[in-house]
């Protein structure tokens, strides 16, 4: 798949770069067609993040339901990393969507905490999490983004998921 991606970009730019260079456009046509392209870029990278198939190393959301999850100890050169299988919880009416993978940076206070969720899991309890930004700050908006990196890190706190309160018969 991502080879058909590259070879289709490359046809892309290809015949951008034909167009800008022997087209007798206007100025202003070429400019369109540069801007166009830039966009697709953008859109197409962000549709294929987010079939990949890989883990994800966006934020967590906000509230969600942990399903599974491997904690990869650093050894070596390798920094290590928590893997996360979770359903975002939505806020509106709380439904469950479907799970996807997530990767996040090892951390010894994580690692307690995921094998404390694992073993509670294990007992047969299912476990909720909640996400907040550690630099959240009221009318900054949720913390960091793509475009400032090392700006969006986040505190994972991991509980039991309440049980559902049914109507009585």
């Amino acid at each position: 798949m991502s080879l058909a991606l590259i070879l289709g970009y490359s046809a892309l730019v290809f015949l951008c770069v034909s167009a800008l260079i022997w087209s007798r456009w206007p100025a202003w046509m070429k400019g369109i067609l540069v801007l166009g392209v830039t966009a697709l870029y953008f859109v197409g990278y962000a549709a294929v993040h987010d079939i990949w198939g890989r883990p994800s190393t966006d934020a967590l959301p906000e509230r969600f339901v942990m399903m599974a999850a491997f904690v990869e100890e650093p050894h070596q050169k390798n920094p290590g990393a928590v893997y996360m299988w979770i359903s975002e919880i939505r806020d509106d009416d709380g439904a469950v969507l479907d799970p996807r993978a997530y990767k996040l940076p090892y951390s010894r206070p994580l690692h307690t905490r995921i094998d404390e969720a694992l073993e509670r899991g294990r007992d047969g309890v299912s476990q909720m999490g909640v996400a907040k930004s550690k630099n959240f700050r009221p009318g900054q908006g949720r913390g960091g983004t793509w475009l400032q990196p090392g700006n969006d890190e986040q505190e994972i706190l991991l509980r039991d998921l309440p049980r559902p309160q049914l109507p009585e018969k």
